[in-house]
């Protein structure tokens, strides 16, 4: 029987990495002032582009303010589009927070949100000079990130009995990878295409891993299972259950169905084709749920092989791009309802990044809706992961053949993995205990430090994998079931599309 090991509590990963998310949240939500770094950037070029596609947009405000009664508000889109015409980001700058005054102060609540979101875009894309990015002010909170990142992950290989020197060394240069890939996704144009900051991370990675020779003090830095399961902690503060109730019960209903249709079907297809349950395990949550997040959750849960987990985030980014481009096209070629264009997007492209570029290609109804439907996905995230780490506690592999053993509740507690308890009990937390004020003013901040985190970990995870290792890994038998699941995946979810959302079985949501 076995006993339960306190010193398990400063001493393992699962612990220390909830110890490090909850004390970044703690230092956030208790008012410390922390500014996470700007790396979006806008050319001269895009900019003229954003403001071609947005002009029409104050056009139709102007005229919605008329109509109400706005005068202010009128006057101020007026105003707002001429400076566009001219083009000076300053005036325009000006123009924008001026609409945005008038908008305060407007009776009609309608008019209020769409003239305040307007001119939050606009003043945010007129400061997104790539010269802003290297200012002294956010040079320095890119190095007081680094620095905070460092010192709490130092503590935590210095508890697990790692060596420090090698982990001072190496961590610079994979938080300067990790920079890369966010500045490079952080284009305008590259935003657009919903190519986002994990696959420009692992990407880089890669290429250094591949083509380069990945030096032994670099990898006393190279800690994705850390990286992933702090940052997994962090994303339980966005997981906010009434927000998803309110967004719509759709959402949910089409959810529950497409997660648990696919990941059984991408389950037995993998075991068919001889992928064992680990790794069937993993490519079934990520092909279901939200691919890469779900998948380093349920990796974490069952203690999977990091390669397993590198595989799938490999093919599941590779899939992410082909599908970004021609489901839209499928979309308006079919004549799909906004609304179901975009809950079928929502429940089939894997980041929120891709959902938002894809949707946004079809309209601003499709665009919602595939957000409202990717949210709802994303609170399963810590249901699967803790429905598998209690199957997989009660899993027997390590007994002796021939013999049986009752499994305890303190056996499932030693198995179970800390970083989803952590997760579950953070989103548990700010949806039902914090104060929407508290929520509403950290969610930015630690959305940002998520990101940094996950930046980390992808980099990390590309550093540490090597395409002939890959290529060896299962003889193409994954990837085959998991491509046979996304295509299941499509048409399933493109019929519950249209059943819940096309006004078949519910009438049609607004949206």
């Amino acid at each position: 029987m076995r006993r339960i090991n306190w010193s398990g509590l400063w001493k393992k990963e699962d612990w220390l990495t909830v110890w490090v998310g909850l004390i970044l949240i703690v230092i956030v939500a208790g008012g410390l002032s922390l500014k996470i770094p700007k790396l979006k950037w806008t050319l001269p070029g895009e900019y003229q582009s954003f403001l071609t596609k947005t002009m029409p947009l104050v056009d139709k405000l102007t005229v919605m303010a008329g109509d109400t009664g706005e005068p202010d508000v009128k006057d101020a889109a007026i105003n707002l589009h001429a400076a566009m015409i001219i083009g000076d980001r300053p005036s325009i700058t000006l123009a924008a927070n001026s609409l945005a005054i008038a908008a305060a102060e407007s009776e009609h609540t309608s008019i209020d949100k769409i003239a305040t979101k307007l001119a939050t875009s606009v003043v945010a894309e007129s400061n997104n000079q790539i010269l802003n990015l290297f200012t002294a002010e956010n040079m320095l909170r890119v190095l007081i990130v680094g620095i905070l990142f460092l010192l709490l992950s130092l503590v935590a290989v210095i508890l697990s009995g790692e060596k420090a020197a090698l982990f001072i060394k190496g961590f610079p240069v994979v938080f300067l990878v990790a920079l890369i890939s966010q500045f490079v996704a952080g284009n305008y144009s590259v935003l657009e295409y919903g190519l986002e900051y994990v696959i420009w991370a692992l990407i880089l990675g890669l290429i250094i891993s591949n083509v380069l020779r990945v030096p032994g003090w670099l990898r006393g830095a190279i800690k994705s299972e850390f990286y992933i399961k702090t940052g997994v902690i962090l994303l339980g503060t966005s997981i906010i259950f009434s927000e998803i109730v309110n967004a719509g019960l759709y959402g949910l209903v089409q959810a529950v169905l497409v997660v648990s249709v696919v990941w059984y079907s991408c389950f037995w297809i993998a075991r068919k084709l001889k992928v064992d349950d680990e790794f069937a395990a993993i490519l079934s949550s990520a092909v279901s749920i939200c691919g890469v997040s779900a998948a380093i959750a349920t990796s974490g849960a069952i203690k999977g092989d990091p390669k397993k987990l590198s595989y799938t985030t490999s093919i599941v980014l590779i899939c992410a791009v082909p599908m970004l481009i021609l489901q839209p096209i499928i979309a308006r070629l079919l004549a799909m309802p906004d609304v179901v264009a975009g809950a079928w997007l929502g429940g089939t492209l894997d980041t929120s990044g891709s959902v938002v570029a894809a949707g946004a290609l079809i309209s601003e109804t499709a665009m919602k809706t595939g957000v409202v439907v990717k949210m709802s996905q994303n609170v399963l995230i810590g249901v699967a992961a803790f429905i598998l780490s209690l199957v997989w506690a009660m899993k027997s592999d390590d007994i002796i053949p021939g013999t049986k053993r009752k499994v305890t509740i303190l056996e499932i507690w030693y198995r179970f993995p800390k970083f989803v308890l952590g997760f579950i009990v953070v989103s548990v937390a700010f949806s039902f205990f914090l104060q929407p004020s508290v929520v509403a003013a950290t969610k930015s901040t630690l959305a940002g430090l998520r990101t940094w985190w996950f930046a980390l970990a992808f980099v990390s995870i590309g550093l540490e994998t090597r395409f002939k290792d890959l290529t060896k890994l299962g003889n193409g038998r994954p990837a085959l079931a998991f491509l046979l699941a996304q295509g299941i995946n499509i048409l399933w979810t493109l019929l519950l599309a249209y059943l819940i959302f096309g006004g078949l079985l519910f009438p049609v949501p607004k949206i």
